[in-house]
């Protein structure tokens, strides 16, 4: 009697420090990309757009610009290590 081996059928897995790193480089990109924006164009409304997300942050400063990128960083870390592990026991879970 012969018998077939199959390999399990492995879950998509999100690995999450690949996720917080690439979370965290696009906000900082996107945050600096706007305060740039803001600051050459005059275009105000673009940085306050990040204003409610990053407490603390008051104004385009030297010392606001480096907290927000800080703060940026984090909350790509934050959703990271949020998301990603929720996903990963989805995924596992309705593989089957």
């Amino acid at each position: 009697m012969t018998t077939t081996h199959t390999a399990p059928h492995s879950a998509p897995r999100i690995p999450v420090v690949a996720l917080g790193w690439s979370l965290s480089t696009f906000l900082a990109i996107s945050f600096t990309l706007c305060a740039i924006f803001a600051t050459l164009f005059s275009w105000d409304q673009m940085f306050q757009v990040w204003l409610p997300l990053l407490p603390g942050v008051s104004a385009l400063s030297v010392t606001g610009f480096v907290l927000g990128l800080v703060e940026t960083l984090l909350w790509g870390w934050f959703i990271a290590a949020v998301f990603g592990p929720i996903f990963n026991f989805f995924s596992e879970r309705f593989a089957k």
